[in-house]
């Protein structure tokens, strides 16, 4: 006997299954996990002068995570009070631009206190969390658009792996790269030509792999020759600002370049090569002959580095004192001497605000050449600035 409801029942309506997935309900949490990410590289960005000069980060060991504030952001809406019209916002229609709408609450200006001068405000402040991200990504976003400026192709090129790229699909293959769609597509097919198409006895023949292939390019190789100025007047504002400098320099040409050799040189009245752990953590004293610095840097990239075969980038970092004009023109004459083997000469001149230039930016001024670029660091937060000067899109030409 049929005991189905709509045989007991004659009008009874036909039974029926709905089922429905809204899948931008599945979406959902990964646009807002998007959208809070971009919300956070935009307040990087716009603090990326603050953030990156943070001692914590510099003395970290790369692995630091580094919290920066988020202003809250709510999403406008209207909100309605119900049975009170007079508080749904809207006016009379008699506004115009410009009009007083009146004091604050309690008849005192908002943000101000009693009496004279700013006081204890009475108005809601802005909402503020913290959030974590990780010194990598916060080099990721320093980094984006940096490049080593006018690389151009020599003799001596190394093929490096830019990225993996899963192009293809084989029969043999590791089990974690099971292509599971293709795999059941063949075992549908297999069992359609055996007159029974459906999903089942999934046989080794049906099995699907991907498979990957290495994205190769060449890449120039390059020397950067790094000089630090450690005599006796730089300050310690002085010797911080270089060394920050050369943290995030050093952090970059790593991270984006396979075939970067970086050359550590110190001066105060003589100049010396040192390993980067030396570089870092010298301290200083002694005079100051800059011309010690371009001519040891002169030395080691004619002995070293051919220019045939190598890319070569010559930076340094003082507080500008030198001893005599003597030493200035001698510099002079050695950056002249370097711009023709070398695609870029960099100086960076640390000095706090309303001091007067130091005479070795002033002996430099004279420099005429696109190769040779200058920046001043007044303040910790022209970090960032100084590596735009130095690596930026504008001296990429």
């Amino acid at each position: 006997m049929n005991s189905s409801p709509n045989s007991l029942v004659p009008n009874y309506p036909p039974v029926a299954t709905l089922s429905h997935q809204d899948w931008s309900l599945h979406r959902r949490a990964r646009v807002d996990e998007a959208r809070h990410r971009e919300k956070l590289k935009e307040a990087i960005r716009d603090n990326l002068n603050d953030i990156v000069s943070e001692g914590a980060i510099i003395t970290s060991d790369g692995q630091k995570t580094v919290r920066v504030p988020i202003r809250g952001l709510e999403l406008p809406h209207f909100r309605h009070a119900e049975g009170q019209a007079q508080h749904t916002g809207q006016g009379d229609g008699n506004s115009q631009v410009g009009d007083v709408l009146g004091p604050g609450p309690g008849g005192r200006q908002q943000g101000r206190g009693p009496g004279k001068g700013p006081g204890a405000g009475d108005q809601p402040g802005v909402d503020f969390y913290e959030a974590e991200i990780t010194v990598d990504e916060l080099a990721e976003l320093l980094f984006e658009s940096l490049n080593l400026p006018r690389l151009i192709p020599k003799r001596q090129t190394v093929d490096v792996v830019e990225k993996i790229e899963f192009n293809d699909v084989r029969r043999k293959g590791v089990l974690p790269n099971l292509d599971k769609r293709r795999t059941l597509l063949e075992n549908i097919k297999r069992n359609a030509r055996a007159g029974k198409p459906h999903v089942g006895n999934v046989r080794p023949e049906d099995l699907r792999f991907r498979t990957w292939q290495e994205v190769q390019r060449q890449q120039h190789r390059a020397v950067v020759v790094a000089m630090r100025d450690v005599s006796g007047s730089m300050g310690e504002f002085e010797q911080w600002v270089s060394r920050c400098c050369y943290f995030w320099m050093v952090r970059f040409l790593r991270a984006r370049y396979q075939q970067v050799e970086i050359v550590f040189i110190t001066h105060h009245t003589t100049a010396k090569e040192v390993d980067e752990e030396a570089f870092f953590h010298l301290g200083e004293s002694g005079g100051t002959l800059v011309s010690s610095a371009y001519a040891l840097a002169h030395d080691v990239l004619q002995q070293r580095y051919p220019p045939d075969e190598w890319n070569a980038y010559v930076f340094q970092f003082s507080d500008g004192d030198n001893w005599g004009d003597d030493d200035n023109a001698r510099c002079v004459q050695l950056v002249r001497e370097l711009l023709p083997r070398t695609n870029l000469v960099g100086y960076g001149e640390i000095r706090s605000r309303g001091r007067e230039p130091g005479t070795l930016f002033e002996a430099f001024a004279e420099i005429k050449d696109p190769g040779f670029v200058m920046t001043v660091l007044a303040d910790k937060q022209d970090l960032a600035t100084a590596l735009q000067r130095f690596f930026g899109s504008e001296v990429a030409a």
